[in-house]
């Protein structure tokens, strides 16, 4: 599975962690940015990147995810939401039934965290979670009831 990341200078260091991280976990890898710190940069010009490629695999039926970090994440999951099939869900920190929910429920297929709330072992924990929990699947009895919810969202 092909993961997108993304980040401004909020996130760049927890970025470039999670990224050996997740090679070493056998996933392949497009980092849309930032590339160097630069505490000027502005996060929506990597975060519109990444969610565009999100988008599209979504669109093409392509199974991909994406991980993006800012500060608090926030801003972040604002500006991916705002493409077509891309569900973003923000982490930084608490429960970790919050990241399993995210996928067991809204399926979320972009994960956004706030890193200067979370340490490295927290973001790669968290991430980790995140993408070996899946979307219930028809043996799940909820399932549809998740799948409709999701339905209306994706026909906005």
């Amino acid at each position: 599975m092909k993961i997108y990341l993304a980040s401004d200078h909020a996130g760049f260091e927890l970025k470039e962690k999670l990224k050996t991280f997740l090679a070493g976990l056998g996933y392949e890898i497009k980092d849309f940015g930032a590339f160097q710190y630069d505490a000027e940069d502005d996060y929506p010009d990597f975060i519109i990147p990444a969610a565009k490629a999100l988008s599209e695999d979504v669109k093409n039926g392509i199974e991909s995810r994406a991980i993006i970090l800012g500060g608090s994440g926030q801003g972040e999951a604002v500006v991916a939401n705002r493409f077509k099939g891309v569900r973003a869900t923000v982490y930084y920190g608490g429960a970790e039934e919050m990241i399993k929910l995210s996928r067991e429920h809204n399926n979320a297929n972009c994960l956004s965290l706030g890193a200067r709330f979370l340490s490295e072992d927290e973001a790669k924990k968290a991430v980790k979670l995140w993408l070996e929990t899946s979307f219930p699947n028809h043996d799940y009895k909820n399932w549809q009831r998740h799948q409709r919810r999701i339905d209306k969202i994706d026909k906005l």
